[in-house]
């Protein structure tokens, strides 16, 4: 059986806060480590029927970029639960709530900048 591991190092500040995350796939393509200022993992555990998250974000991830992460990670697990499921209404249930979501954050962001 083949394995692959992928690597997450995250340097904290004295608070331990995030300043820096980076990551790295054994079977990438890539030669370094890749950065990221956000994260989300989720792990099912199925003994307990439970998911174990790990959510991380760089205190210089400004919320504009928050709102992209999360709408596009709505979008990508639609496309996940889709491909596991085929459940048609779920997923344009999910991507609808994902559309609406980012507009609403960007009518949010209008208001404010006035």
């Amino acid at each position: 059986m083949q394995t692959s591991t992928i690597t997450i190092d995250v340097h904290l500040d004295n608070d331990k806060v995030p300043e820096q995350i980076n990551w790295k796939a054994d079977s990438s393509t890539a030669a370094e480590a890749q950065h990221a200022k956000a994260v989300m993992l989720s792990f099912w555990d199925g003994a307990d029927k439970s998911a174990l998250r790990i959510d991380l974000w760089t205190k210089d991830m400004m919320v504009d970029e928050m709102a992209d992460f999360f709408y596009q990670t709505l979008i990508t697990m639609a496309d996940t639960y889709n491909r596991a499921t085929h459940n048609q209404e779920m997923v344009d249930d999910m991507k609808k709530f994902a559309k609406d979501f980012y507009n609403k954050f960007r009518e949010q962001q209008l208001k404010e900048s006035k």
